[in-house]
């Protein structure tokens, strides 16, 4: 444990930090499976409507340490990919 006021402190802004940013990932991650059981049940417009939803919770992850940009960039790009393959 913290022996000193200030390392106290920063033990608090830690967890809060974590806490927040574990929320914002589960939602994003949330967001992406619904998108993903739209493209598995072959649902393109509702897919579509996900990936505009879910797409808006990346960027807003990404602006936070929660999630790198390159992995929210990969993740949008791999949805995108697999609904423009639904057509076919």
């Amino acid at each position: 444990m913290a022996n000193h006021q200030s390392s106290t402190k920063r033990a608090k802004q830690d967890k809060v930090k974590r806490m927040t940013n574990k929320v914002k990932k589960s939602s994003a991650r949330t967001a992406v499976k619904s998108v993903r059981e739209a493209i598995a049940k072959g649902d393109k417009t509702t897919a579509l409507t996900g990936l505009k939803a879910a797409q808006s919770k990346l960027m807003k992850v990404a602006k936070s340490p929660a999630m790198s940009k390159k992995a929210v960039s990969r993740t949008i790009s791999r949805l995108t990919k697999q609904i423009a393959g639904l057509a076919k």
